[in-house]
């Protein structure tokens, strides 16, 4: 049988750590700053931290926490109406890294789970204003 990724990073309990310590980076490094903006505007940090771990289980092979919630594990209709440029996306991506270490996630396994990260975060990115609006112009 097939090791999820879930399994192969050590399972909900190491996960856990990582949204805990990718939160702790958020809220104290100067790369998080402005992903801690976009959260203070909805529902805050700790709600993220329930709901990242909730999403990621899934999405890394395990239950599918968030979609028994919401009923979708659509990634873009959860980001549609967050400004998301391609700096933030990129922050986004270095402190998932830092998180990464801190916890002591290696490996082959998390550098394709680095890839496929990148590959999510640059597909959020999105031409919405500060406020969750199309840019005049823009398509």
């Amino acid at each position: 049988m097939t090791k999820t990724v879930l399994d192969q990073i050590g399972g909900e309990d190491k996960l856990r750590d990582l949204v805990e310590s990718f939160y702790d980076v958020i809220e104290s490094h100067p790369k998080g700053a402005g992903i801690r903006k976009l959260h203070f505007r909805g529902q805050g940090v700790p709600h993220a931290r329930v709901e990242q771990f909730n999403f990621l289980t899934g999405f890394l092979g395990g239950r599918r926490h968030y979609e028994e919630k919401h009923g979708h594990m659509d990634v873009r209709l959860m980001h549609a109406h967050v400004p998301i440029s391609l700096v933030e996306a990129e922050n986004w991506l270095d402190c998932m890294d830092i998180a990464l270490e801190r916890v002591g996630l290696s490996g082959p396994a998390i550098d394709r789970l680095r890839v496929v990260f990148r590959r999510v975060a640059l597909m959020l990115v999105n031409d919405l204003d500060e406020w969750g609006v199309a840019r005049t112009g823009s398509r």
